[in-house]
């Protein structure tokens, strides 16, 4: 109770930030299971979108067209933002809350958040959460969100108490395809993709890569 200011602040469960591009994995995991998309599909990635007064642009553009795979390899916001909208918004929401990103975490702390979102959820949120902006949440639900795509699709509860396998409870809310689906370009960022610096000899890593953007006055920098 002493411990003040910043060395007090646990941003693992409290903090909460805009994670950026990691959502992307979120986005292709429900429209793969909602068989929306498959490997083979396409989409348009040579120039920025326009969605009234914004723009959404490729940080890595690669100005061409890109299947899934390669959306989720070089990263593409315009790919992700055109997936998101063949999801919409209530399936987005639908999914979103499955990964536990729409609630507050639970686990055996009392310093929690609750994430931020939209309360008037447009069409262009539903464009920008599609790779991370736009919504806001903690460490902790990114990590069980990500965990709940790579482990097969089940849901786990995060918490810090030592138990044994066949106690924690676990809901499916992927199929097993899906998981393997998306673990399969997890695979191929480290592989080839953004996340090629996490390659490590010895061990098959996969991951997602995110870009911050922190206010400054108001705006994003």
């Amino acid at each position: 109770n002493e411990i003040k200011g910043d060395s007090g602040f646990n941003r693992t469960t409290k903090g909460i930030y805009e994670m950026g591009s990691s959502f992307k994995l979120f986005t292709v995991a429900a429209a793969l299971d909602m068989s929306i998309i498959s490997f083979n599909n396409v989409y348009d990635a040579r120039k920025p979108i326009k969605v009234s007064r914004y723009r959404i642009n490729d940080y890595h553009a690669e100005k061409r067209w890109l299947s899934v795979p390669e959306i989720i390899l070089y990263s593409s916001n315009i790919g992700a933002a055109k997936i998101g909208r063949d999801i919409g918004r209530e399936s987005q929401k639908k999914y979103l809350s499955r990964f536990g990103l729409l609630t507050s975490p639970d686990i055996e702390l009392p310093e929690i958040s609750a994430p931020m979102f939209p309360s008037a959820w447009r069409q262009i949120n539903t464009m920008t959460i599609s790779y991370g902006h736009g919504i806001a949440v903690s460490p902790i639900q990114l990590i069980t969100g990500i965990a709940s795509i790579a482990n097969g699709g089940f849901k786990l509860k995060a918490t810090l108490l030592k138990s044994s396998s066949k106690s924690i409870l676990r809901k499916r809310i992927l199929s097993e395809k899906t998981s393997d689906q998306v673990r399969r370009l997890m695979r191929l960022v480290v592989s080839q993709g953004t996340g090629k610096k996490a390659k490590t000899s010895g061990y098959l890593l996969g991951g997602k890569t995110g870009t911050a953007e922190k206010l400054q006055s108001g705006k994003y920098s």
